[in-house]
């Protein structure tokens, strides 16, 4: 009980860490009265959105719970899926309710300098990142604990019983606690595709008129839609990639912990707890040592707290497995299972690398599609689409690589370790998700400050500092969608091996007539769910631009700024609100259902199903996610004063290269890497149904 005791202190520390930065961002000062106006208003959105997210996500939580608890007899698992839920949902709305303050402080900040402002916007994402990782952490030491030993199952061949329920320490492994992964992939699958939705219609409705139609700049006041974008910022970029991750970090430990059981009883079990453990310290202590110096590139800052936290994870690692599993008669050589965890830490950082390359204006290929921009929006979209399509050859060559090498270091290290290792080297990518969090959520803060800066009518070389702050954060933002993408690859292939151990499948057979069904039909589904997901995007922008340009047409003076002319932002922010919360219902809900429908027909098919969905899944997010930053930092690039600048031919084709982005990068593509893991869950969850 120690060690996972152990585990629970260590979140305790990353938490009282997040506790920590968010009392320092709350002491810097708001700025102007302007800019404490709009930061309020921005907070507001964003809180009424989540609160009412919230709600209609509690319904399918309460209906998803009782289906648990009604068909397969496990009311600890339904449980443990609520006390998921409610663990992601915290860690959302501490992190929005920090990063919606932190933005106006940021922008005052800035007034400063660079590297003030960029300090202050990275501890307000800090706070994220750190209770992501904690509360992930905290909430399965807490499941273990409770379910494990308070109901004596660390006793030898002791079982529990509530009343007509027999509970084992199989089931804690193998059901239990992926029930709480379960509820944690419920809040991400929902926060993602309602906050995508959200912020990409205010967004493209925004662009599309603002700067296009009517030629004003990026969060002018007169633009009706600017509140509602920026709190699409934070609901989309900030709540939803904070619940992402914390799925993936969750989903990352559940499923090596069941295998780990299997294999080497409590404690493969309890290693991939202090594997994350370990991670979470290190983070942390990075966290508190990022610093910028005015004469240094701020990314530069960013990165040594990356690789800094990764370097000491990996030493970290190296003690604990020896130490772990030094002494287990069953393991030939432990140091096989280490060298799992870095091949995974190196493929995260390698695959993160790759995403920069094709997402930073620094190379050639954002380069490209901005100069392409030249002879219209055509080839702008031509040369983000090739972009985005050949960065998958990198990601997924260095994603099979980390595979195999975990495999046979697996398998040297004990006979039937391999998939076992598969699962600690998704451990390996996300045990610096405190970090990696910290920097993604560091970007929409920036981003919020800028407009706050543009509305707030601060001095140009305030707007140049969070612009540059807000480029950077596009890119900190595609390597944080990189690492959440490659571990759910991995994690989902370890959540397979389990469904196949628990409903009986030494081997699925291509050639079988079910599998083939399942395999196409899986290569399908992540089709109709962008296709899904990009729609409800349209549909909402759509109702956004009418109504964008209602008011620039209805409203006397607005359009030339005239005094007393005033946008209706609120009218904004409820269309994007009601059309978030409607289109997210069916394409979350076709995730959760299918893999339970197709299970029931057949096994094997259900087997097909989830690896035809893995492989297109993986392809599709990474090709949506490089693609949309390619473009959006593209347009920025021409905005910097290249090609033509701001207002020019170029900056309008370039702008609907970006307007086409936004879906794929913030709505359709994060969101391919939680269908991937919710369907393999549920599939684990439900298996004994299948079975029956």
């Amino acid at each position: 009980m120690n060690l996972v005791v152990l585990s629970a202190l260590a979140s305790l520390v990353g938490l009282a860490a997040a506790a920590y930065f968010a009392y320092v961002v709350l002491k810097h000062d708001v700025g102007t009265e302007k800019m404490d106006e709009i930061s309020k208003a921005i907070q507001e959105g964003a809180m009424a959105f989540l609160n009412r997210e919230y709600k209609t996500v509690s319904v399918i939580l309460i209906v998803v719970s009782f289906l648990i608890f009604l068909w397969l007899h496990q009311p600890l698992t339904a449980i443990s899926y609520i006390f998921g839920a409610i663990f992601s949902g915290t860690a959302g709305f501490i992190g929005l309710s920090i990063a919606t303050r932190a933005n106006a402080r940021t922008t005052n900040a800035a007034r400063k300098g660079l590297s003030e402002a960029l300090l202050v916007a990275f501890r307000g994402g800090s706070v994220m990142g750190l209770t992501v990782a904690g509360l992930g952490l905290l909430g399965i030491s807490l499941c273990f604990i409770t379910f494990y030993f308070l109901l004596g199952l660390d006793k030898a061949g002791f079982t529990f019983k509530i009343g007509s329920f027999i509970v084992s320490a199989k089931n804690v492994f193998e059901d239990i606690i992926p029930g709480f992964g379960l509820g944690a992939s419920t809040i991400a699958l929902f926060a993602r595709v309602g906050g995508g939705i959200f912020t990409k219609a205010a967004d493209v409705g925004a662009d599309l008129v603002g700067k296009v139609e009517v030629g004003i700049p990026e969060d002018d006041p007169r633009n009706p839609a600017v509140i509602a974008d920026n709190v699409g910022d934070n609901v989309g970029d900030v709540a939803g990639m904070g619940a992402d991750l914390y799925e993936s970090y969750v989903g990352s430990i559940v499923a090596p912990l069941a295998l780990g059981s299997m294999l080497l009883g409590f404690k493969g079990a309890v290693l991939p707890l202090l594997i994350a453990s370990v991670g979470i310290i290190c983070s942390t202590v990075a966290c508190l040592l990022v610093r910028s110096k005015p004469s240094s590139h701020p990314g530069r800052a960013l990165s040594l707290g990356t690789y800094g936290a990764a370097m000491l994870t990996t030493i970290g690692c190296y003690f604990l497995v020896a130490y772990i599993l030094g002494n287990e008669v069953k393991v030939a050589h432990s140091i096989g299972f280490f060298f799992a965890i870095v091949a995974g830490l190196a493929a995260g950082m390698a695959i993160g690398q790759v995403s920069e390359v094709y997402t930073s204006d620094r190379y050639k290929g954002v380069r490209e599609i901005a100069e392409s921009a030249q002879t219209g929006a055509a080839t702008n979209i031509l040369a983000g689409l090739a972009n985005g399509m050949r960065s998958t050859t990198w990601s997924i060559i260095i994603l099979v690589a980390a595979m195999f090498l975990s495999y046979l270091s697996g398998e040297w290290a004990m006979l039937g370790g391999g998939i076992f290792a598969i699962g600690l080297s998704a451990i390996g990518m996300l045990a610096t998700t405190g970090i990696v969090v910290s920097v993604d959520a560091y970007g929409p803060i920036a981003d919020n400050a800028g407009g706050i800066a543009e509305m707030s009518g601060q001095q140009k070389g305030v707007r140049e500092i969070t612009d540059s702050l807000d480029a950077l954060g596009n890119t900190t933002a595609a390597i944080a969608k990189g690492f959440a993408i490659a571990s759910a690859a991995v994690t989902a292939l370890a959540l397979f091996k389990l469904y196949s151990a628990k409903v009986g499948l030494s081997k699925i057979d291509i050639l079988e007539a079910p599998t083939l069904v399942g395999l196409f039909l899986g290569g399908m589904f992540p089709f109709l769910f962008s296709s899904l997901a990009i729609k409800a995007v349209g549909r909402a922008a759509f109702k956004m631009i009418e109504e964008v340009r209602r008011q620039f047409r209805e409203i006397p003076g607005l359009k030339e700024s005239k005094k007393g002319a005033r946008a209706e932002y609120a009218k904004c922010v409820d269309i994007s609100t009601k059309a978030a919360l409607k289109e997210m219902i069916a394409p979350a809900t076709i995730a959760v259902t299918s893999p339970v429908l197709i299970g029931l027909w057949d096994k094997q098919a259900l087997g097909g199903y989830l690896a035809g969905a893995l492989v297109v899944g993986f392809l599709m997010a990474i090709f949506m996610a490089n693609a949309g930053g390619a473009w959006d930092n593209a347009k920025k690039y021409i905005e910097a004063g290249r090609l033509g600048g701001k207002g020019s031919d170029t900056h309008k084709a370039a702008i609907v290269g970006d307007t086409v982005g936004d879906p794929f990068k913030d709505t359709a593509g994060p969101c391919m890497n939680i269908m991937i893991k919710v369907m393999s869950v549920v599939a684990v969850i439900f298996a004994p149904l299948f079975t029956r």
